[in-house]
């Protein structure tokens, strides 16, 4: 239950504060963009992208599937972050902090991925 909580959690805002955005057109979203450096960025294909990689992840069967792929977006927003010079705590590390909620989900709902990564007693 907690699992699918964290879960919905990422996925509201992933689809709701940044997909949505980028798929709307919406000028905040390329203004964005142009402010960290990428004014030809293709604003509606990461927004496709993060859409569909959310989608992978809340459907099971491509759940791990999905969260591989949104990290390597989250992994591109770091380094814009980084080539940016924003902030450390606020900005930079915002897509780990989006990623652990998403893995923290994933791992506390699928039970091959407890298998794959097992806490362990040091």
């Amino acid at each position: 239950m907690v699992g699918w909580l964290l879960s919905f959690i990422f996925a509201a805002f992933m689809l709701g504060a940044s997909a949505l955005l980028k798929l709307a057109g919406m000028a905040a979203a390329a203004q964005t963009m142009a402010d960290l450096g990428w004014s030809d960025a293709p604003v509606f294909w990461i927004g496709v992208m993060e859409a569909g990689f959310t989608i992978l992840f809340l459907w099971n069967r491509t759940a791990v599937l999905g969260a591989v792929l949104m990290m390597g977006i989250l992994g591109g927003a770091m380094v814009t972050q980084i080539r940016a010079d924003s902030s450390l705590f606020s900005h930079i590390l915002f897509s780990i902090y989006l990623g652990a909620v998403m893995w923290g989900g994933l791992w506390l709902r699928d039970p091959s991925v407890r298998a794959i990564l097992p806490l362990r007693r040091v």
